[in-house]
């Protein structure tokens, strides 16, 4: 047997069970504080290896192909990083969030702020919804994150965290820097080899993202222990707000096909909270930290829990 083949294999293994592995992994970091501590220092890392190894799997000439249906991407990328952040803060605003629980409202603007996750496309994929639409919906929103997030920074936050502009720059070069890292990757090594390691990418994808979920644990056991109400509450909060945004996007955009309305949803409800964290430095309140950890729930158990849901709307059209 070849003993090179071997790492190779067990990584297109693990790309293969990603979604059960990563889900896996939340609980990893819980039943074990002591690994969660140790990966938190790298969860930086782990994050632009994510969004690097997820720019490596987006082969231009093929995303050119998925812009067929420009006008609904661009009404899809209005609503998610515009409209909804709009919103949503508004909400924030007016029910005196921002005053009760600063820590926690500085969370949500800058979740609302956030673009889907990078592994969307994989998961409508898991989902069976329309692969082609998430993707070009995600690179769109992505692109314009530093600019949309910057301005919701400005209008929601102002400098207490983190200035405006210093936000959309870092986010700029984390972006920026993992996609020119990819295309580096992709004309060094050709396409066909890229093409060639798909599974063995999304193995890597998984291991960070492994070490992401794990590392987002930290301090949530002692919290839970200490805390269990706030827990609960933080841990609903998560879940309505993911299920709300999927639900009402998936209903404004019920006249595009009931399975093209559940992968725009899919972006609006999981957002790549981490991406944003990465912008500031991980300096958050020890509330904001808590709630971005347990928001990590729903990102990785609603794929399973909705995939029968979405199964039917696609058969049902």
């Amino acid at each position: 047997m070849n003993l090179l083949a071997l790492p190779a294999a067990a990584l297109a293994y693990v790309g293969r069970k990603g979604t059960l592995v990563v889900a896996a992994s939340l609980f990893v970091g819980l039943a074990v504080p002591g690994l969660a501590a140790a990966c938190k220092p790298f969860l930086g890392e782990a994050i632009v290896v994510m969004l690097a190894l997820a720019f490596l799997r987006v082969d231009p000439a093929e995303l050119r192909l998925h812009f067929t249906q420009p006008a609904l991407i661009t009404v899809a990328t209005i609503w998610v990083m515009l409209v909804v952040p709009a919103v949503l803060g508004t909400l924030f605003l007016t029910v005196g969030l921002n005053k009760a629980m600063p820590g926690l409202f500085v969370m949500l603007v800058l979740q609302m702020s956030a673009p889907g996750l990078m592994s969307s496309p994989a998961l409508a994929a898991l989902m069976g919804l329309e692969v082609a639409l998430t993707l070009a919906s995600l690179v769109v929103c992505t692109a314009i994150t530093p600019l949309s997030a910057s301005l919701f920074s400005h209008v929601f936050i102002g400098g207490t965290l983190i200035s405006p502009f210093s936000l959309g720059v870092k986010l700029f070069a984390i972006i920026a820097g993992s996609a020119f890292a990819a295309a580096v990757i992709r004309w060094l090594a050709g396409r066909a080899w890229v093409e060639a390691q798909r599974e063995r990418i999304d193995g890597l994808s998984v291991i960070a993202m492994f070490m992401f979920a794990v590392a987002a644990m930290d301090g949530v056991t002692g919290h839970a222990r200490a805390e269990p109400l706030l827990v609960a509450k933080l841990m609903a909060l998560a879940f309505v707000l993911a299920l709300g945004l999927i639900a009402v996007t998936a209903l404004v955009f019920l006249r595009a096909g009931r399975g093209r309305a559940l992968a725009i949803g899919l972006i609006a409800g999981n957002r790549n909270v981490g991406l944003m964290l990465a912008a500031t430095g991980f300096a958050v309140p020890d509330v904001a930290w808590l709630y971005f950890a347990l928001a990590q729930f729903p990102i990785y158990l609603l794929p399973h829990l909705l995939k029968p849901l979405a199964l039917r709307l696609q058969q049902s059209g």
